[in-house]
């Protein structure tokens, strides 16, 4: 017999998955603003926009492999629900980590495409697998916009996830990533 909300805990992920998990999660609160901003900033400060940008996106990607990492070393706690539950739970987790790599790389990727090698914060040039080629450019430009707003999409659904379950439900699942 279970216990009732108030004192039944479901188990945690580990420590951390939890970490990176808020780290990627102010990286993006961060990021994906100051993506949608440039386009509207002076023109005297947008290349540092552009870089602040691209370096916390590139950043965003190698948290992202560690929360890969993470997540094949401990693998996470199971999820409580019915089936229906369990599968969506399972499909937007799947594509947030699918999406949070695809966005970095195309950005990445787009802006060497477009003649402007990442230079990681100003500190160092970051080696790209592609030189300036403007007939690739507008895709790969297109994918990372794209995927920024699937991103957001999908952040909203985890979200409305989240206050159902602590609002509504009023059980302990938030409390599985705090």
């Amino acid at each position: 017999m279970m216990a009732d909300n108030s004192t039944y805990q479901l188990p945690k992920y580990s420590g951390v998955s939890r970490a990176l998990h808020w780290i990627v999660a102010l990286l993006v609160f961060m990021t994906w603003p100051m993506g949608l901003m440039i386009g509207f900033v002076k023109d005297e400060v947008k290349l540092d926009f552009y870089l602040v940008h691209e370096s916390l996106g590139f950043l965003v990607l190698w948290v992202m492999l560690l929360r890969v990492g993470a997540r094949l070393y401990a693998p996470a706690p199971p999820i409580q629900g019915s089936f229906g539950e369990r599968v969506a739970a399972h499909t937007v987790h799947g594509l947030i980590y699918m999406f949070l790599i695809i966005m970095p790389v195309s950005g990445f990727l787009a802006t060497n495409a477009h003649g402007f090698p990442l230079q990681w914060f100003g500190l160092f040039p970051v080696w790209s697998p592609i030189e300036k080629s403007p007939e690739i450019a507008p895709l790969l430009s297109a994918i990372h916009e794209w995927s920024a707003w699937i991103v957001l999409a999908l952040f909203a659904l985890h979200l409305l996830a989240v206050i159902f379950h602590h609002v509504i439900r009023r059980d302990t699942t938030l409390y599985r990533i705090l």
